[in-house]
């Protein structure tokens, strides 16, 4: 049986292993590298030139991964593994959680390997390894998958009453675009410090239609209905993630401090409204099932097949068709004109 790609792809900031090795420590001089490989107390320090590469990630119905067809680095449709979670401390006291990904040929080899920071790597900066956890590996990668309000979002509810996210609980009526009134199942939270792939995007109130600002993790995708083809897809609905939208002026990413964000799952994938935009609620795919207690998650897993299902809002717009100075003027023109 052919196995088919299962939620959206992913796009994530990585290095190639080589460009972090061990500077001081039993394994002087050798690269990142599997769990079986690691020794605490190493201590690893960036490469001078290295660079960050955007490695796009499929979660497939086996619950496996695959390098996608647009990646900056890798072999698209090549095998990749999750291998462990790392915690690394900064001579500051600091501690970055990151995360070592492999890649496998043909064979089951490993053909390349990554590291996926949580938060900035900086150079000349030195890095104690005093954590290695495989089963965290798909834990923290989860918190990144997952699409997130943060405390203070205001939720339409079925009556039409606004509540902050905070306030909400499970068994409330939240009004959804696609399927009506709909009872929230499960609320996560997590509180983390607002660096790198866990800093939110800020949409500034008035940018596309919202009375106030809307702030939500960078992966979060907003529904746009046009009603004139103004970016030129060919359909008329649209799933934009927020971090494509960013301009620095009207949307910006804010860093720094801690932010809490909090997940809204349903019984399928909805698209609800928030400060007023119309944005997804999370996703139950094999990324993101770690996020949840054990207990819930024994209870919702036969909803992976409706979530699965659900996965028809709009077609998902690629950064390319975004990267221009008038994106945003042009998805707020198509969605209020006729």
């Amino acid at each position: 049986m052919s196995v088919t790609r299962y939620a959206p792809i992913q796009s994530v900031p990585v290095y190639l292993a080589e460009d972090f090795s061990v500077t001081n420590g039993a394994n002087l001089g050798d690269a990142v590298a599997p769990m079986d490989e690691l020794m605490l107390d190493d201590v690893y320090g960036m490469a001078t030139d290295a660079r960050t590469w955007r490695l796009g990630i499929e979660a497939m119905e086996d619950g496996g991964f695959r390098i996608a067809g647009d990646t900056e680095t890798g072999q698209p449709g090549a095998a990749l593994h999750l291998d462990c979670a790392l915690s690394l401390m900064s001579p500051d006291g600091h501690t970055t959680d990151a995360i070592v990904l492999v890649e496998l040929d043909t064979t089951g080899h490993i053909a390349e390997l990554y590291l996926l920071p949580l938060a900035p790597l900086l150079p000349k900066t030195d890095y104690t390894l005093v954590g290695v956890d495989r089963d965290r590996a798909g834990q923290k990668f989860a918190q990144v998958a997952c699409v997130s309000f943060t405390r203070g979002t205001h939720i339409t509810l079925g009556s039409g009453a606004q509540v902050r996210i905070e306030d909400l609980k499970v068994g409330d009526r939240v009004l959804t675009r696609d399927d009506g009134v709909r009872e929230v199942r499960w609320i996560g939270q997590t509180t983390v410090r607002a660096m790198g792939e866990f800093a939110p995007i800020v949409i500034r109130a008035g940018t596309l239609n919202n009375e106030n600002d809307l702030v939500v993790s960078p992966d979060h995708r907003l529904f746009v209905y046009q009603r004139r083809d103004e970016i030129g897809v060919g359909r008329p609905e649209l799933l934009v993630k927020a971090r494509h939208l960013v301009n620095g002026d009207t949307v910006f990413v804010q860093e720094g401090g801690f932010v809490d964000y909090f997940q809204l799952l349903f019984d399928r994938h909805h698209i609800i409204y928030a400060e007023g935009i119309a944005a997804e609620t999370m996703l139950l795919d094999p990324r993101t099932r770690p996020t949840l207690p054990q207990e819930m998650l024994e209870q919702v897993s036969p909803l992976l097949d409706q979530h699965a299902s659900g996965e028809g809002h709009g077609m998902d717009v690629a950064k390319a068709l975004l990267d221009r100075p008038d994106a945003i003027d042009l998805l707020k023109r198509a969605s209020t004109k006729r």
